[in-house]
């Protein structure tokens, strides 16, 4: 049974992700983020009368929203990685970076 155990915790080591496979990352969700923050940008008050042009808005804002909290999470980790800061710095200075890039964006 110890063999079967050993076995076991050689094959469930963690691994690391390749930077490259994190820079591909960060950057399909930068891309998944600037097209929401971009339909948004368009987005008009006008248009909530009609409920047919309510998915569009709605789903720019679920999806963006998932992406920007992705995006704070992996340059947190990069971060964190980089510099071996705390993590919770390393979150808060993620969500400073993002947040400043979609208002950056959005022209605010």
């Amino acid at each position: 049974m110890s063999n079967v155990e050993a076995l076991l915790r050689s094959a469930l080591v963690p691994v690391e992700p390749s930077d490259a496979l994190g820079d591909r990352l960060e950057r399909g969700l930068s891309e998944i983020t600037d097209a929401a923050a971009g339909e948004l940008a368009d987005w008009e008050l006008s248009a909530m009368g009609d409920p047919r042009a309510w998915g569009r808005t709605i789903a720019a804002v679920v999806l963006g929203g998932a992406a920007a909290g992705a995006l704070v999470v992996v340059r947190a980790r990069q971060k964190h990685q980089k510099r071996h800061s705390s993590p919770f710095r390393a979150l808060q200075k993620g969500a400073r970076d993002v947040r400043g890039d979609l208002a950056r964006r959005l022209g605010r």
